[in-house]
């Protein structure tokens, strides 16, 4: 039986090519996206059977908990996660909104803590697993015009090594990836 991944974030950009990478090693993949047609769309374009998509904003702790349970209930333990879901408004600090500001705070950071907390609820009964966080390498290098994203990027460094030491004598694995500058969607004319 694959093993079932969720991928957070699945549907666009960094979350869209894993989503598909571990289809192809066949794991089922549960590809969560705010847009239930993208999940859809990205689902059809994957390899294998019974991968399935839902609608979540992973920035909202009830519909994160109403997703996760879903997924448990339809689809089984999940034995791996990918928090790939992630936003970033460029400026200055200074010209930077407080709802900007909130905005990369909750689905950065906060998103990808309430989907490991659901997450482990499952995966606490399955053989080990694992948890990758995609990260950016501006939260350990900076960059002018990303503070609140970079911010957001190392408070999620942060989070992954303090919740890879909780469970690790659990068997499962936790990670953080930061590439640097990926031509995506959201990074649509930041690199010219």
């Amino acid at each position: 039986m694959p093993r079932l991944c969720a991928v957070c974030g699945g549907s666009k950009g960094i979350g869209r090519a894993l989503s598909r990478l571990l289809a192809e090693r066949g794991c089922r993949v549960v590809v969560v996206s705010r847009n239930q047609h993208a999940a859809q769309a990205t689902v059809a374009f994957l390899d294998g059977a019974d991968h399935v998509g839902f609608c979540c904003d992973v920035s909202k702790g009830e519909e994160v908990q109403k997703t996760f349970r879903i997924i448990l209930k339809t689809c089984g333990n999940l034995s791996y996660l990918v928090n790939a879901a992630g936003t970033n408004r460029d400026g200055l600090l200074l010209w930077t909104r407080l709802e900007d500001m909130v905005a990369m705070l909750h689905t950065n950071l906060l998103g990808s803590m309430l989907s490991c907390k659901e997450a482990l609820r499952s995966m606490l009964h399955t053989q080990g697993g694992a948890i990758v966080n995609i990260g950016s390498v501006v939260e350990l290098k900076g960059n002018a015009g990303q503070c609140v994203y970079s911010a957001s990027k190392a408070g999620l460094e942060g989070f992954t090594r303090s919740l890879a030491k909780e469970v690790a004598s659990r068997n499962i694995r936790v990670n953080l990836l930061a590439p640097g500058f990926i031509g995506t969607d959201m990074t649509a004319g930041l690199g010219e």
